[in-house]
């Protein structure tokens, strides 16, 4: 590669190479873009210094320190890149600017918030029709099994197995596949419900189990537009760190609702938390630990029993 050649040319060049392998790139193709008119509207000469590639990424109306440690993280296999035409080029240390990943504090939902969210939905329009029923069953399967919604929108009634009470989860994140048992309320929820869809749409366009009034797979961005009526109409207010509560939030209830329980029963987490993270899809059980150290009440019962298992420890 000619080091004369324009900064844009050089990202443009390291885009196509990558994209020939296989990698999208579509933001970290953004942000690599406008590094490169960053550094020509500055008028830089020469090897990429560390200097360039720090002005950069802080150079952000975003105060955030994370907003800076992402670009930077962005900008390193690039500059790798180029190292191999380029050996004066400065790459920036791993984590130069600390960490890239912190995951937001999700609102918990109370039991009773759940029950309203139910009841609500169970009260849409038309009343008697099928998308009250629909969106009833589709939250409360949400919140009984820790499911995504994506996940729970994608079953087809193949996947329903509702004579084992056992759901198919096909090819979901990262492609992965797995089993969810169901409790038997939550069975007979399904089977209500499938009832229902029968009797409206016997002979539906779509194989989905969700279907839309229209005999139609129900679409996320549908039930997420429900959602936020829903969420308006019973005036919720967020706890975690998002701006509102979101269904993706009846999840992190479940998974935390779960370790609770644990913890107030004295159950042996550790022994217990692989078959948790199977359950609801983790990739890594540090995934599903995550949330001990995120949610309060969570926090506050480990601190319980490691105050009980310190007093213990002491008085032997």
């Amino acid at each position: 590669m000619n080091r004369l050649c324009s900064m844009t040319t050089r990202v443009e060049d390291y885009l196509y190479a990558r994209r020939q392998l296989g990698f999208k790139l579509k933001s970290q193709g953004t942000q690599l873009l406008a590094f490169a008119r960053f550094a020509e509207n500055g008028c830089h000469q020469g090897p990429i210094t560390l200097e360039l590639a720090l002005r950069c990424a802080r150079n952000s109306d975003s105060a955030k320190p994370i907003t800076a440690a992402k670009r930077i993280e962005v900008l390193r296999p690039f500059i790798r890149y180029l190292q191999q035409f380029e050996p004066a080029i400065e790459v920036p240390p791993h984590k130069l600017l600390g960490s890239t990943h912190r995951r937001p504090a999700p609102h918990i939902y109370s039991h009773e918030e759940i029950e309203a969210l139910l009841a609500a939905a169970g009260h849409l329009r038309p009343s008697g029709g099928l998308r009250p029923a629909t969106y009833e069953t589709l939250f409360g399967l949400i919140a009984a099994t820790g499911m995504r919604i994506s996940e729970a929108l994608r079953l087809e009634r193949v996947d329903v197995l509702l004579e084992h009470g056992v759901l198919i989860v096909r090819q979901s994140k990262y492609r992965k596949s797995r089993l969810v048992p169901l409790h038997a309320t939550t069975t007979a929820a399904l089977q209500r419900y499938a009832q229902l869809r029968d009797q409206f749409l016997p002979l539906p366009t779509d194989s989905n189990f969700f279907l839309s009034p229209w005999g139609r797979a129900l679409k996320i961005w549908n039930a997420e537009d429900t959602f936020c009526i829903l969420r308006r109409q019973l005036g919720w207010i967020a706890r975690g760190d998002y701006p509102a509560p979101r269904i993706h939030d009846l999840r992190h209830t479940f998974i935390t609702n779960c370790l609770v329980r644990w913890y107030q029963h004295q159950i042996n987490v550790d022994n217990a938390i692989a078959s948790l993270s199977t359950y609801v899809g983790h990739v890594r059980v540090t995934d599903t630990y995550w949330y001990v150290s995120t949610v309060p009440e969570l926090m506050a019962l480990v601190s319980q029993r490691f105050e009980r298992y310190a007093r213990e420890i002491s008085n032997d």
